[in-house]
């Protein structure tokens, strides 16, 4: 009996944490390859799973925030699959170098050419992008997952802080602090580089010098070790010549 309720308390825990964790992987996500710093640049990937036993996903299709609106996106080529993206006119055009943008992308569509996302199987869509908002804490991309069995699974809804996560969660890129890279930050570090290369150039220098005393101090004794070596087998020779006589 002891044996038994050890056993149905394991399965009831077991499918409690199945319950609580398959929500975090079973929905379309978001996250940066290192971090997404804001005023920058950074390369996400859009995690897809498969979350049907009976259909492949075919079509993943992500549009971009139009609050804040990104001036680079680009999309990384993945094998099996076409990309098209598409561009909108903005209302009000970004200032980005200096140059003024009056259109960005706002939405990217994966569409695949063969069988897609077998069940159990997840893939991965790579975009870069930027440059990254300063006045936002996050970005929301809006998703819809085809499968091919033609049904839609709207991954639009905004998780709200301090609430449950809805059921549809639209994926959600966390952005981390600006860079701390001011204007002379990157000549600073060429200059410590630089002097760290020379510093480098000179102890090779002075190791070399000191390797090549070493070597004559080396061969002067060798050449002393082989005078007193050829001196001493002499010595024995004549002192034995004496002893015959």
């Amino acid at each position: 009996m002891k044996a038994s309720r050890i056993a149905a308390a394991g399965a009831v825990a077991g499918a409690a944490v199945l319950a609580v964790s398959s929500p975090c992987f079973a929905h379309v996500s978001v996250q940066p390859e290192g971090e997404a710093a804001k005023g920058g640049y950074a390369v996400v990937g859009f995690k897809v799973p498969n979350e049907r036993d009976n259909a492949a996903t075919t079509k993943l299709e992500v549009t971009f925030p139009s609050d804040h609106p990104l001036s680079s996106v680009q999309p990384q080529p993945v094998e099996g699959w076409d990309i098209e993206v598409t561009k909108s006119r903005l209302a009000e055009p970004l200032e980005v170098h200096g140059k003024k943008i009056d259109e960005a992308v706002t939405k990217v569509t994966w569409t695949a050419k063969g069988e897609g996302i077998e069940p159990g199987f997840f893939q991965k869509f790579p975009v870069s992008v930027g440059t990254l908002p300063e006045d936002t804490d996050q970005l929301v991309f809006k998703a819809l997952q085809t499968y091919s069995n033609k049904e839609v699974v709207r991954w639009i809804e905004v998780p709200q802080e301090g609430q449950d996560e809805p059921d549809n969660p639209a994926p959600v890129l966390t952005l981390s602090a600006p860079a701390e890279d001011g204007p002379g930050h990157g000549a600073a570090a060429d200059d410590k580089a630089s002097d760290d290369a020379e510093q480098a150039s000179a102890g090779t220098t002075t190791a070399s010098g000191d390797s090549g005393g070493t070597d004559t101090t080396a061969r002067v004794l060798g050449v002393v070790g082989i005078v007193v070596g050829a001196a001493g087998i002499a010595y024995g020779v004549l002192a034995g010549r004496r002893r015959s006589a």
